[in-house]
């Protein structure tokens, strides 16, 4: 049962640590969704090495229900307001939300595309 949100993250060329802004972004997206919506979501941040490239995602869902796919609309606007800011204020923000109580999910790097919503999957992300 598919019962998550799955957004790709776009990021600008020529920023100077990729990883780190994508996975602000990512955590600091969720973790916003998660303060408004008022219950535990959980979200991984990936890295999706392909051939000659590679892309970043996040993923986000409930532990117990499925989510409004709605909702996709909410990540997208707020990753795109957050990848307005520059890689210091997104870092401020960063810090300022774990001082808060966003415990942030770190990058995984996946090769391809898996099937993001098998069990072992959120069994690996703690």
């Amino acid at each position: 049962m598919h019962r998550g949100i799955e957004i790709n993250i776009h990021l600008a060329a020529g920023l100077k640590n990729e990883n780190f802004v994508a996975e602000a972004l990512g955590n600091l997206a969720a973790y916003r969704l998660q303060q408004e919506r008022g219950e535990t979501l959980e979200w991984q941040v990936l890295r999706v090495e392909e051939s000659h490239h590679h892309h970043f995602r996040l993923v986000v869902r409930h532990p117990t229900r499925p989510l409004d796919l709605g909702l996709a609309h909410a990540l997208k606007r707020t990753l795109d307001d957050l990848s307005n800011e520059s890689e210091d204020e997104l870092s401020r923000r960063f810090h300022e939300a774990m001082s808060k109580g966003l415990t942030p999910s770190p990058i995984r790097h996946v090769h391809e595309s898996p099937d993001l919503w098998q069990d072992d999957f959120w069994n690996h992300i703690g």
